[in-house]
């Protein structure tokens, strides 16, 4: 086993034992009167150490591999052969899931720090609100290792082991706090909209195995699958992307998820959950570049998702839920770009959202464990009593908003220009039409997106505070510093566009073997100054002004009122939630509701129905034979005289 080999092999391995071990943990009774007890403080030092360490192992690892990785590698053995159909235990490491495994890393470990001082009651008191940071800390190190999983995995079945584990993962973070009414409810939303996807992923991945005899990644790539079964295959595994990244139709659990606790959102929209589908089509977009229908199909899904995403953050009054929408749109310039055949600036842009995302949700974190609510419309002049949370979130909102030099701009300036070539020259695995699509839904979100950011910023931070508070301020290291480290890549990431090294490790390229050697042509930047660059630029300077001369006319009210109509549609997000509900869980209830009816009083009343008659029966016979003596006497004697009246009558004829 070489070392990028090991690398690979430890990359999820370490987090893993880290998020066992912190399970092992003893519960901690809560002392009195809600304090902490000495077995308690112990437990929650052991789960950070844990925690922190884990994360920055990972992060170590993948650091290390990126700088030793020159070449595509993949290593496997076979774990078992059922007929013929083998599936193999190894990793398939290249310079994506370097740079994958890098952002993975790094998010975890901010979420892990930041949680420290993010689960307290105040920035006074020491004490934690909830005693079970245990397990909370443990399941993110195994939802860290769950997606590192999908990123190193040289088999399809390995791959689902991690995908599913991030579902399981995600359910029980999201319910972290289960004095929240609504935590329970959105993460039971969130694990069945995704275990929805989830069949189609499943089936996908069987029908691709199958069809190659293996389900070792490598296998499957170079085996030539018929187009009916590629087509299909392909189309099942949107299906999970659909529900993992949160793409229409089943983007509903996502702003749901917001009831978790702000770390947790960071961790599901920056690095894993929400990008984990992404990232599986680029692992497998050979298969996709042969199957134009799916692309097709998935460029249609992006382009909606990108326009709903938007749109329903402009009118969102909790900060969290704005973002949340936001992550929705961005993971639509992803699809798109994968739609039109970019999977290095679909990449690009996952990075760079991964930075960008990871800060905005932090630093709203900090925002509301300053001043106690989710709500803008309760914000407000909170800039002078927060200048490093202020400017932090101005690096974050101009990199989302696309702000030139921000990593936002050029990232996102790459899925355009493809989808532009894609539009314009026929550039591109699907019918040019899918990109004209694609391109002109990202314009229209550029400008959405500079608007709502905008009024994030004017709402929070700048006019006079709505509800007076005590003494806003930044927050304390733990929650600060962590910000402010994410706040470098999400300025600076974007520059590494312009370096062809940096993109020829973001192309999905199988390792080189002697029939197919490695492409040893310089790769073309990701980032390319063009002319067509001052349409979004133009775009963006629309949506934020406007956003912007609202605001001046009136400090007190809220940009989205210009909405005026739309603006419940909007908040409700095209009521899809609404649509959603009538025609997949109402009859779902009914039909569960009739089902049970009928076990209840058919099955349940026949079984129960056989039991009380021969109950009765028993109890009947018991009661003819508990007669008094003299009863039986002449019961007996009454028999024996029919008996022998038969005999002597039966005895006469014969």
């Amino acid at each position: 086993m070489n070392g990028p080999t090991l690398l690979g092999v430890l990359l999820p391995a370490v987090p893993l034992v880290a998020g066992l071990l912190g399970l092992l943990l003893p519960p901690s009774p809560r002392g009195p009167a809600g304090g902490r007890d000495a077995g308690e403080q112990r437990a929650r030092r052991a789960a950070i150490a844990l925690g922190v360490t884990g994360a920055a192992g990972a992060l170590a690892l993948a650091v290390a591999l990126l700088a030793t990785l020159d070449r595509p590698v993949e290593a496997s053995t076979t774990w078992v052969d059922l007929g013929g159909l083998r599936v193999t235990l190894g990793v398939r490491l290249d310079g994506a899931a370097a740079l994958v495994a890098v952002a993975v890393g790094a998010v975890a470990l901010a979420v892990q720090v930041y949680s420290i001082g993010y689960l307290k009651r105040g920035p006074h008191d020491d004490v934690d609100v909830d005693h079970r940071y245990p397990p909370y800390a443990a399941q993110i190190s195994l939802f860290t290792a769950a997606m590192l999983l999908v990123v190193v995995a040289g088999d399809l079945l390995l791959l689902l082991v991690g995908w599913e584990v991030m579902g399981i993962c995600s359910y029980l973070l999201i319910a972290h706090d289960r004095r929240l009414p609504e935590a329970p409810a959105a993460a039971m939303k969130a694990f069945l909209v995704t275990r929805v996807g989830d069949v189609g992923f499943l089936l996908g991945i069987a029908l691709l195995g199958v069809s190659a005899g293996s389900f070792r990644i490598a296998d499957v790539l170079a085996h030539d699958h018929s187009t009916g079964t590629l087509t299909a295959a392909c189309l099942l595994l949107l299906a999970g992307v659909a529900g993992k990244s949160a793409q229409f139709p089943l983007h509903t659990w996502l702003p749901d998820a917001m009831a978790g606790p702000t770390p947790i959102s960071a961790l599901i929209h920056a690095a894993t959950m929400v990008a984990a589908g992404v990232y599986a089509v680029t692992r497998l977009y050979p298969l996709f570049e042969a199957a134009p229908v799916a692309l097709t199909v998935l460029g249609v899904l992006a382009s909606i998702t990108l326009l709903l995403g938007a749109l329903a953050a402009t009118a969102q009054d909790d900060i969290k839920r704005v973002l949340a929408w936001s992550t929705v749109s961005q993971i639509g310039y992803m699809t798109g770009a994968l739609a039109v055949g970019a999977p290095g600036a679909a990449l690009f842009h996952l990075l760079t959202h991964a930075a960008f995302k990871a800060l905005l949700f932090l630093a709203a974190g900090a925002v509301i464990h300053a001043v106690g609510t989710t709500l803008m419309s309760r914000m407000g002049g909170l800039r002078r009593g927060m200048p490093v949370t202020f400017w932090c979130t101005v690096v974050g909102l101009g990199a989302l908003a696309g702000l030139p030099p921000l990593a936002g701009f050029w990232s996102k300036d790459g899925v355009l220009a493809a989808a532009q070539a894609a539009a314009l020259d026929g550039e591109g695995p699907t019918p040019a039409w899918v990109g004209w699509l694609v391109w002109l839904a990202g314009l229209a979100g550029v400008a959405v997106t500079a608007w709502y950011a905008t009024r994030l910023l004017l709402r929070t931070f700048l006019g006079t505070t709505r509800v007076p508070l005590a003494h806003p301020h930044d927050p304390p290291g733990t929650l600060r510093w962590p910000v402010v480290l994410l706040a470098v890549p999400a300025a600076l990431l974007g520059f590494a566009g312009f370096a062809g090294a940096f993109a020829d490790r973001l192309q999905p390229t199988p390792p080189a073997t002697p029939d197919h050697p490695s492409n040893l042509l310089p790769a073309e930047p990701l980032v390319h100054l063009a002319p067509s660059v001052v349409l979004p630029l133009v775009l963006l300077l629309l949506g934020a002004g406007s956003a912007w001369i609202r605001w001046r006319r009136d400090p007190a009210a809220d940009p989205a009122a210009a909405l005026g109509p739309l603006r419940p549609v909007f908040a409700a997000a095209f009521r899809l939630d609404d649509v959603q509900h009538a025609l997949v869980v109402r009859p779902a209830r009914a039909l569960a509701a009739t089902v049970r009816a009928g076990d209840e009083r058919v099955v349940d009343g026949a079984v129960e129905g056989s039991g009380r008659a021969a109950s009765g029966l028993g109890g009947g016979l018991a009661a003819l034979h508990r007669a008094a003596l003299p009863r039986a006497a002449a019961g007996v004697l009454a028999g024996a005289l029919l008996i022998g009246l038969a005999a002597a009558l039966i005895g006469g004829t014969s």
